[in-house]
């Protein structure tokens, strides 16, 4: 890669970014395909927001990802949202459009897509979905846009994202053909019933990640079946206890790590109208 005169920059911004894979993954599809590009990582205060977002319209950036904590503030600093940007409350991609900002989420489009390496296709049958918080809102809003048939969420009635979890789907009955419902977890009926009529579930919380990888978000995993496939966004570790309970009962899993290459190339497809060269970054940064 040259850097030139006329070299256009996209970012990530928030805090922390030095972990953040996505430079290597951006910079190595604008080389392959020979755009003049560059992608940088900018670690920013949250109190400096709108004055960093005036300065990236202002520079023309290509575009931009946030990361937390500013998923939801940066709506505000933006011209227009796509419809599951709107319905989720939160960004994570923002397209320059000559001076007017576009956000976009694409979170919940990774995660579909990541979904076809293991054969499944959201509109295929039931899905349970772990979770309330902006990772699950992100796959639940995407699930049913894409034409999940019946979408149960699980969470914990006397939990904080509870609220949330109702919100949420009042909202994907109201604007989609979706058809979602509530399942207290402390219901142990409930949730052994969903999970044995359904054919998806996904764990969207943080449950199980490192340190914490004996813990299940899945109080009873004895209700899962071999014509379940499980899912879990979390990839440290690259098999949680919940994926390893769910091998056991021959259920199809897969991780996390496969999301966020595809929520990249997402965004990669939305700043510059090409497809990311998947096969490629996948052998370089996630085998």
């Amino acid at each position: 890669m040259q850097i030139t005169g006329h070299t256009r920059l996209a970012c990530l911004i928030g805090s922390p970014v030095a972990h953040s894979i996505s430079p290597m993954m951006h910079n190595e599809a604008f080389r392959l395909l020979d755009l003049d590009a560059v992608y940088l990582c900018f670690d920013t205060k949250d109190k400096e927001l709108g004055t960093i977002i005036r300065a990236l319209r202002d520079m023309n950036v290509l575009g931009f990802n946030i990361t937390m904590p500013d998923k939801e503030r940066v709506m505000e600093y933006l011209d227009a949202l796509s419809p599951a940007a709107r319905m989720i409350g939160a960004v994570n991609t923002v397209k320059n459009e000559n001076g007017r900002l576009v956000g976009y989420n694409t979170d919940g489009e990774g995660y579909i897509r990541s979904l076809s390496d293991v054969g499944y296709e959201i509109t295929e049958g039931e899905m349970c979905l772990l979770g309330a918080g902006g990772a699950a809102s992100s796959i639940a809003v995407q699930a049913a846009l894409s034409g999940a048939p019946v979408l149960h969420i699980l969470n914990r009635k006397n939990g904080r994202s509870f609220p949330n979890a109702i919100r949420l789907a009042e909202q994907i009955n109201a604007e989609t053909a979706c058809r979602a419902d509530v399942i207290d977890l402390n219901d142990a009926k409930a949730v052994q019933d969903c999970v044995e009529k359904s054919s998806l579930l996904t764990n969207a919380t943080s449950v199980g990640m490192v340190p914490g990888t004996d813990a299940l978000p899945l109080p009873d995993p004895t209700c899962l079946h071999p014509d379940l496939t499980v899912s879990d966004i979390i990839y440290n570790p690259r098999q949680t206890r919940l994926l390893a309970e769910a091998r056991a009962r021959g259920c199809r899993t897969l991780n996390g790590l496969y999301m966020l290459l595809y929520q990249g190339a997402a965004a990669f497809h939305i700043w510059t109208g090409q497809d990311m060269p998947i096969e490629a970054i996948r052998e370089a940064y996630f085998s």
